[in-house]
């Protein structure tokens, strides 16, 4: 199974899980009071989402290591080009 059917299935249930007790299509006669704090649950959730996401990025964005030895290398190869295209013709 892949990660997107495993995320629709989890939405699936949560959706229907909310549909039933909003809208009370299996006459299960809870209080009020659940069907009150079910009503706005999306949006929590989605809210819930979006702070996790927005530390997440946070979080990655300032671990975020420098990759100082690659970044010689590439500047290397890059002199290297441009050297190897000088040798060959072309005016830069």
């Amino acid at each position: 199974m892949t990660k997107l059917l495993e995320w629709l299935l989890g939405v699936s249930l949560i959706g229907m899980a909310w549909g039933l007790v909003t809208f009370d299509l299996l006459d299960l006669q809870l209080p009020p009071q659940y069907r009150e704090l079910a009503w706005p649950m999306p949006v929590y959730l989605l809210v819930a989402f979006g702070c996790y996401s927005l530390a997440t990025v946070g979080y990655r964005v300032a671990t975020f290591n420098d990759c100082e030895d690659a970044a010689k290398e590439l500047q290397a190869q890059i002199k290297a080009a441009k050297a190897d295209l000088k040798k060959k013709g072309l005016k830069m």
